[in-house]
């Protein structure tokens, strides 16, 4: 498969109609399973401590695919993203199965990116080329921080060394990959993260995603941040860890096309640009959320969690889905409001009102543009502005309160 090209991207630049036949088609196929449980990691992940029968998980992931073929025909695929859980886990065949069936039941664009996140600890080389010949054409690495004990505070099982040589066995595999790390994190300083950064930033290609570590519920570091045991930066030292990111990554020619992910013009992930531009996917596997278009109504789907019941919905009726319901217009709304304002191309109104029938009124736009929160380059656009993507949730939330019919 030919590595894929997308346009490139730049702050509140033209961008595809906010329609789910211009953003395209996906496919998103989730792997529940991982080595260890990261504590602030509140993912549909499991650790199977006997093993987990592979066979059984690969031939429900493909059957399911052949239900998602019924409610979703006629698309292409552009995109098709191997998430987790821990997908490096899986045995190459398993990708390549699911890639052919995949090609069976869609025809696939000539450009098509199959991506396939990783940890360090489960790469090496004849396995990482394996996951090529599979069909992969790109790599995310879960490296997550280059300081070995931070590494161990966040529960990861690799090393920086390790991550080191993921980084360089991803490249020589693959054209395109990236990786992921986290940042203000307990006890780290805006000078550690800056030299960190530049490391990272030295070793990286044409892509990075960096994430501000945020305490989610359920997890056991959010029970450790409840009982005063773990301190993350106040909302002062974040922004200054958000702003100093933006500088080091813009200089390096990597530049934010969404509020955490980072790449050069033409080298963004096209999956992701999937969801924030409020496209169409199927959600195949454990957990796996969805969104296709039927009779002219989004559905909104998930799969049942638990990858063991999971497994027996696929077995007794073809598909796991626990939940599929129709959206309305201003659930639409609401929904591509929030994805699309993510992007530093922005939203656009008219798409938006031509897909949902609702747009932001005026007078709470004005109001946002004065306090500098967003810009509106042209009359049928609405983007963040660097001090609004700090604050993005609240700009979101106004401009839903005041979405009304177009």
């Amino acid at each position: 498969m030919r590595s894929l090209t997308a346009p490139a991207l730049s702050p509140c630049s033209p961008a595809p109609a906010l329609a789910p036949e211009a953003a395209g088609f996906g496919v998103y196929v989730h792997w529940p399973f991982c080595a260890s449980k990261c504590p602030y990691c509140d993912f549909n992940s499991h650790v199977r401590a006997g093993g987990i029968d592979e066979t059984r998980f690969r031939n429900a992931l493909l059957r399911e695919l052949g239900h998602w073929a019924g409610l979703a025909p006629g698309r292409s695929v552009g995109s098709v993203f191997f998430g987790g859980g821990t997908p490096s886990l899986m045995r190459p065949e398993t990708v390549g199965a699911i890639v052919e069936a995949i090609a069976r039941h869609w025809p696939a664009a000539a450009d098509i990116e199959v991506s396939l996140e990783a940890n360090p600890s489960s790469v090496e080389a004849g396995r990482f080329q394996g996951y090529r010949t599979a069909g992969v054409n790109r790599v995310s690495l879960g490296v997550q921080s280059l300081d070995d004990a931070s590494l161990r505070s966040l529960g990861r099982l690799h090393t920086a060394a390790e991550a080191r040589a993921a980084v360089d066995i991803a490249r020589r595999t693959f054209d395109r990959f990236s990786f992921d790390l986290i940042y203000a994190r307990p006890g780290q300083t805006l000078e550690a993260w800056r030299a960190e950064l530049e490391e990272a930033l030295a070793l990286a290609g044409r892509h990075v995603s960096l994430y501000q570590l945020t305490i989610e519920q359920g997890t056991p570091f959010a029970e450790l941040h409840a009982r005063g045991k773990l301190h993350t930066p106040d909302p002062d030292s974040a922004r200054a860890f958000y702003e100093l990111t933006q500088e080091l990554t813009e200089a390096a020619g990597l530049p934010a096309y969404e509020i955490s992910n980072h790449a050069a013009p033409g080298e963004e992930c096209r999956h992701n640009l999937l969801y924030w531009r409020y496209g169409e996917y199927a959600g195949i596997g454990p957990g796996a959320h969805g969104r296709v278009v039927a009779g002219g109504v989004r559905q909104a789907t998930v799969a049942e969690r638990n990858p063991e019941r999971w497994a027996g919905a696929v077995e007794a009726r073809g598909h796991g889905l626990a939940e599929a319901v129709a959206l309305s217009r201003a659930e639409e709304a609401d929904e591509a409001l929030l994805m699309g304002l993510r992007l530093a191309e922005g939203i656009d109104l008219d798409g938006l009102a031509a897909l949902t029938g609702f747009t932001p009124n005026e007078r709470t736009v004005a109001g946002l543009i004065g306090l500098g929160l967003i810009e509106r380059p042209a009359a049928n656009r609405l983007c963040a502005t660097a001090a609004g993507r700090i604050v993005l949730d609240q700009v979101v939330v106004q401009l839903a309160s005041a979405l009304g019919p177009a």
